[in-house]
Protein backbone atom coordinates (compact mmCIF):
# COMPACT_ATOMS: atom_id res chain seq x y z
CA UNK A 1 0.00 0.00 0.00
CA UNK A 2 0.87 3.48 -0.73
CA UNK A 3 -0.38 5.06 1.70
CA UNK A 4 -1.03 3.23 5.32
CA UNK A 5 -3.03 4.61 7.96
CA UNK A 6 -2.79 3.65 11.67
CA UNK A 7 -5.44 4.66 14.24
CA UNK A 8 -4.45 5.67 17.54
CA UNK A 9 -7.45 6.97 19.55
CA UNK A 10 -8.29 10.25 18.13
CA UNK A 11 -5.02 10.33 15.96
CA UNK A 12 -4.73 9.18 12.58
CA UNK A 13 -1.14 8.43 11.30
CA UNK A 14 -0.69 8.65 7.56
CA UNK A 15 2.40 7.45 6.14
CA UNK A 16 3.54 7.65 2.55
CA UNK A 17 5.22 4.00 2.00
CA UNK A 18 7.45 4.21 -1.16
CA UNK A 19 10.52 4.32 0.60
CA UNK A 20 13.30 2.90 -1.62
CA UNK A 21 12.14 6.53 -4.12
CA UNK A 22 12.02 8.91 -1.24
CA UNK A 23 8.08 8.39 -1.18
CA UNK A 24 7.19 10.60 -4.33
CA UNK A 25 4.21 12.30 -4.91
CA UNK A 26 3.59 10.25 -8.11
CA UNK A 27 -0.30 10.05 -9.20
CA UNK A 28 -1.17 7.33 -7.64
CA UNK A 29 0.53 8.78 -4.22
CA UNK A 30 -1.37 11.47 -5.03
CA UNK A 31 -4.64 9.81 -5.77
CA UNK A 32 -4.37 7.19 -2.33
CA UNK A 33 -3.53 10.52 -0.09
CA UNK A 34 -6.89 11.84 -1.53
CA UNK A 35 -8.60 8.92 -0.99
CA UNK A 36 -7.24 8.87 1.99
CA UNK A 37 -8.23 12.27 3.35
CA UNK A 38 -11.66 11.62 2.07
CA UNK A 39 -12.27 9.11 4.15
CA UNK A 40 -10.88 11.10 7.13
CA UNK A 41 -13.12 13.69 6.53
CA UNK A 42 -15.95 11.67 7.12
CA UNK A 43 -14.54 9.85 10.20
CA UNK A 44 -15.90 11.53 13.68
CA UNK A 45 -13.76 9.78 16.01
CA UNK A 46 -10.67 11.33 14.32
CA UNK A 47 -9.64 14.72 15.83
CA UNK A 48 -6.05 15.21 14.39
CA UNK A 49 -4.29 13.75 11.08
CA UNK A 50 -0.52 13.45 11.71
CA UNK A 51 1.30 12.70 7.64
CA UNK A 52 4.92 11.13 7.58
CA UNK A 53 6.60 9.44 5.41
CA UNK A 54 8.37 5.96 5.54
CA UNK A 55 12.44 4.95 5.03
CA UNK A 56 15.17 7.54 4.64
CA UNK A 57 12.68 11.15 4.14
CA UNK A 58 9.61 12.57 4.58
CA UNK A 59 9.05 13.24 0.45
CA UNK A 60 11.07 14.44 -2.28
CA UNK A 61 8.35 15.82 -4.61
CA UNK A 62 7.22 14.85 -7.77
CA UNK A 63 8.17 11.61 -9.61
CA UNK A 64 10.43 13.19 -12.50
CA UNK A 65 10.71 9.51 -14.47
CA UNK A 66 6.58 10.15 -13.97
CA UNK A 67 6.99 13.23 -15.61
CA UNK A 68 8.94 12.57 -18.86
CA UNK A 69 7.00 9.54 -19.25
CA UNK A 70 3.84 12.13 -19.33
CA UNK A 71 5.72 14.93 -21.44
CA UNK A 72 6.61 12.37 -23.96
CA UNK A 73 3.45 11.12 -24.20
CA UNK A 74 2.08 11.62 -28.22
CA UNK A 75 -0.41 13.87 -28.12
CA UNK A 76 -1.24 13.83 -24.46
CA UNK A 77 1.83 14.93 -22.85
CA UNK A 78 0.18 18.72 -22.25
CA UNK A 79 -2.99 17.41 -21.04
CA UNK A 80 -1.23 14.56 -18.90
CA UNK A 81 1.27 16.54 -17.05
CA UNK A 82 -1.30 19.66 -16.38
CA UNK A 83 -3.60 17.05 -15.11
CA UNK A 84 -1.01 15.63 -12.59
CA UNK A 85 -0.53 19.29 -10.85
CA UNK A 86 -4.13 20.28 -10.97
CA UNK A 87 -4.09 16.90 -8.65
CA UNK A 88 -1.28 17.73 -6.89
CA UNK A 89 -2.98 21.39 -6.26
CA UNK A 90 -6.24 19.79 -5.58
CA UNK A 91 -4.84 17.96 -2.77
CA UNK A 92 -2.73 20.78 -1.11
CA UNK A 93 -6.15 22.53 -1.11
CA UNK A 94 -7.75 19.91 0.50
CA UNK A 95 -5.59 19.91 3.11
CA UNK A 96 -6.38 23.43 4.71
CA UNK A 97 -10.51 22.21 4.27
CA UNK A 98 -10.41 18.99 6.27
CA UNK A 99 -12.07 19.95 9.59
CA UNK A 100 -9.18 18.09 11.58
CA UNK A 101 -5.53 19.74 11.76
CA UNK A 102 -2.77 17.88 9.94
CA UNK A 103 0.87 17.74 11.60
CA UNK A 104 3.31 16.97 8.81
CA UNK A 105 6.42 14.64 11.07
CA UNK A 106 9.26 15.46 8.73
CA UNK A 107 12.76 13.81 8.69
CA UNK A 108 15.09 13.46 5.81
CA UNK A 109 14.22 15.69 3.65
CA UNK A 110 11.39 17.65 2.07
CA UNK A 111 11.77 18.58 -1.31
CA UNK A 112 10.12 20.95 -3.73
CA UNK A 113 6.28 19.56 -4.17
CA UNK A 114 7.58 17.47 -0.33
CA UNK A 115 8.37 20.71 0.71
CA UNK A 116 5.19 22.11 -0.56
CA UNK A 117 3.28 19.18 1.37
CA UNK A 118 4.91 20.42 4.35
CA UNK A 119 3.87 24.10 3.88
CA UNK A 120 0.76 22.82 3.08
CA UNK A 121 -0.14 21.28 6.48
CA UNK A 122 -1.05 23.16 9.22
CA UNK A 123 1.50 22.68 11.71
CA UNK A 124 4.43 20.80 11.16
CA UNK A 125 7.33 19.07 13.86
CA UNK A 126 10.40 18.45 11.93
CA UNK A 127 13.88 16.24 12.74
CA UNK A 128 16.82 18.67 13.34
CA UNK A 129 18.90 16.68 10.80
CA UNK A 130 16.06 17.69 8.35
CA UNK A 131 16.81 19.60 5.01
CA UNK A 132 14.10 21.52 3.00
CA UNK A 133 14.57 23.13 -0.35
CA UNK A 134 12.31 23.84 -3.46
CA UNK A 135 15.64 22.92 -5.71
CA UNK A 136 13.88 22.12 -9.31
CA UNK A 137 15.72 25.27 -10.66
CA UNK A 138 19.04 23.14 -10.02
CA UNK A 139 18.03 20.97 -13.04
CA UNK A 140 16.08 23.82 -15.00
CA UNK A 141 12.35 23.37 -13.75
CA UNK A 142 10.93 26.23 -11.52
CA UNK A 143 9.21 25.59 -8.97
CA UNK A 144 6.02 27.08 -9.59
CA UNK A 145 3.49 25.21 -7.94
CA UNK A 146 5.57 24.68 -4.57
CA UNK A 147 5.73 28.37 -4.22
CA UNK A 148 2.54 28.87 -3.52
CA UNK A 149 2.23 27.01 -0.52
CA UNK A 150 6.18 28.10 0.65
CA UNK A 151 5.38 32.05 0.17
CA UNK A 152 2.15 31.65 2.21
CA UNK A 153 3.85 30.47 5.09
CA UNK A 154 7.47 32.24 4.92
CA UNK A 155 8.38 35.68 4.03
CA UNK A 156 8.39 36.51 0.44
CA UNK A 157 12.39 37.70 -0.11
CA UNK A 158 13.38 34.04 1.87
CA UNK A 159 10.93 32.11 -0.25
CA UNK A 160 12.18 33.80 -3.68
CA UNK A 161 15.96 33.35 -2.46
CA UNK A 162 15.08 29.22 -1.77
CA UNK A 163 12.79 29.35 -5.01
CA UNK A 164 15.82 31.23 -7.51
CA UNK A 165 18.85 29.95 -5.89
CA UNK A 166 17.95 25.92 -5.01
CA UNK A 167 19.29 26.46 -1.33
CA UNK A 168 18.23 23.92 1.05
CA UNK A 169 17.61 24.89 4.26
CA UNK A 170 18.25 23.26 7.94
CA UNK A 171 14.92 22.27 10.13
CA UNK A 172 16.19 25.40 12.36
CA UNK A 173 15.99 28.42 9.23
CA UNK A 174 12.99 26.55 8.53
CA UNK A 175 11.51 26.61 12.41
CA UNK A 176 13.03 30.41 12.24
CA UNK A 177 10.94 31.40 8.81
CA UNK A 178 7.95 29.78 10.10
CA UNK A 179 7.66 26.36 8.02
CA UNK A 180 7.82 24.30 10.72
CA UNK A 181 6.66 24.82 14.19
CA UNK A 182 9.15 22.61 16.41
CA UNK A 183 12.65 21.21 16.10
CA UNK A 184 13.75 18.35 17.56
CA UNK A 185 16.52 15.71 17.71
CA UNK A 186 15.61 12.58 15.51
CA UNK A 187 15.14 10.20 18.11
CA UNK A 188 12.47 12.09 19.56
CA UNK A 189 10.62 13.05 15.67
CA UNK A 190 7.72 10.70 16.68
CA UNK A 191 6.93 11.39 20.23
CA UNK A 192 6.95 14.88 20.06
CA UNK A 193 4.74 14.76 17.11
CA UNK A 194 2.14 12.32 18.88
CA UNK A 195 2.73 14.92 21.95
CA UNK A 196 1.35 17.87 19.86
CA UNK A 197 -1.28 15.48 18.09
CA UNK A 198 -2.65 14.51 21.64
CA UNK A 199 -2.92 18.13 22.96
CA UNK A 200 -4.87 19.30 19.96
CA UNK A 201 -6.89 15.85 20.55
CA UNK A 202 -8.01 16.94 24.01
CA UNK A 203 -9.62 19.84 23.03
CA UNK A 204 -13.34 20.22 21.69
CA UNK A 205 -13.48 18.70 18.43
CA UNK A 206 -16.45 20.80 16.88
CA UNK A 207 -14.76 23.81 18.50
CA UNK A 208 -10.99 23.18 16.66
CA UNK A 209 -13.29 22.32 13.29
CA UNK A 210 -15.19 25.71 13.82
CA UNK A 211 -11.64 27.40 14.41
CA UNK A 212 -10.07 25.82 11.62
CA UNK A 213 -12.30 26.95 9.31
CA UNK A 214 -12.52 30.30 10.52
CA UNK A 215 -8.86 30.53 10.35
CA UNK A 216 -7.90 29.78 6.50
CA UNK A 217 -11.29 31.74 5.47
CA UNK A 218 -10.45 35.01 7.48
CA UNK A 219 -6.84 35.01 5.81
CA UNK A 220 -8.54 36.15 2.60
CA UNK A 221 -10.81 38.87 3.48
CA UNK A 222 -10.16 42.50 4.36
CA UNK A 223 -10.11 43.17 7.85
CA UNK A 224 -14.08 44.41 8.30
CA UNK A 225 -14.88 40.89 6.49
CA UNK A 226 -12.87 39.08 8.56
CA UNK A 227 -13.88 40.51 11.87
CA UNK A 228 -17.61 40.40 11.22
CA UNK A 229 -16.99 36.43 9.98
CA UNK A 230 -15.13 35.61 13.11
CA UNK A 231 -17.85 37.01 15.11
CA UNK A 232 -20.81 34.77 13.55
CA UNK A 233 -17.71 31.58 14.05
CA UNK A 234 -17.66 32.68 17.85
CA UNK A 235 -21.87 32.35 17.66
CA UNK A 236 -21.73 29.55 16.27
CA UNK A 237 -19.00 27.96 18.62
CA UNK A 238 -21.01 29.58 21.89
CA UNK A 239 -23.85 27.95 20.73
CA UNK A 240 -22.52 24.42 20.96
CA UNK A 241 -23.42 21.99 23.59
CA UNK A 242 -19.70 21.17 24.60
CA UNK A 243 -18.88 24.54 24.53
CA UNK A 244 -21.34 25.35 27.37
CA UNK A 245 -19.72 21.84 29.24
CA UNK A 246 -15.87 23.48 29.14
CA UNK A 247 -17.42 26.94 30.03
CA UNK A 248 -19.47 25.17 33.36
CA UNK A 249 -16.53 23.36 33.76
CA UNK A 250 -14.05 26.40 33.92
CA UNK A 251 -16.36 28.53 36.34
CA UNK A 252 -16.57 25.28 38.51
CA UNK A 253 -12.91 24.32 38.85
CA UNK A 254 -13.04 21.04 37.03
CA UNK A 255 -12.28 18.75 33.77
CA UNK A 256 -14.30 19.43 31.20
CA UNK A 257 -16.84 16.29 30.78
CA UNK A 258 -16.95 16.29 26.81
CA UNK A 259 -18.62 13.18 24.90
CA UNK A 260 -16.45 12.78 21.81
Amino acid sequence: MLVIREDHGAIAVLTMNAPDRLNPLSDTMLSNLQDAFAALREDPDIRVIVLRGAGRAFCAGHDLREMQQKRAERDRGVKALKALFDRCARLMQTIPKLPQPVIAQVHGMATAAGCQLVASCDMAVAAEDTRFGVNGVNIGLFCSTPMVALSRNIGRKAAFEMLTTGRFISALEAREAGLVNRVVPADALEAETMALAGTVAEKLGSAVQIGKRAFYDQLEMPLRDAYAYTGNAMVENMLDEGTMEGIAAFLEKRRPAWQQ
